[in-house]
């Protein structure tokens, strides 16, 4: 039988955190960032976590479930 692959795509931007939860990275935070202000641009240098409605198609695809 043949192993499940998880999807790369997910294992390079989603990590567990301690208590089972799963992290995840802003989005808008590459390029056009003069037209952003200083406070929103700091606001999406902080990491985050999955929505809840989100966690059970992302835990698929990290082969969790």
């Amino acid at each position: 039988m043949p192993k499940q692959k998880t999807k790369s795509s997910a294992k390079k931007r989603f990590k567990l955190t301690g208590s089972g939860k799963i992290k995840r990275k802003h989005a808008f935070k590459s390029h056009i960032l003069t037209k952003k202000s200083k406070k929103r641009k700091l606001a999406l240098t902080h990491s985050t976590l999955v929505h809840t409605n989100d966690e059970n198609s992302v835990k698929e695809q990290l082969r969790l479930k």
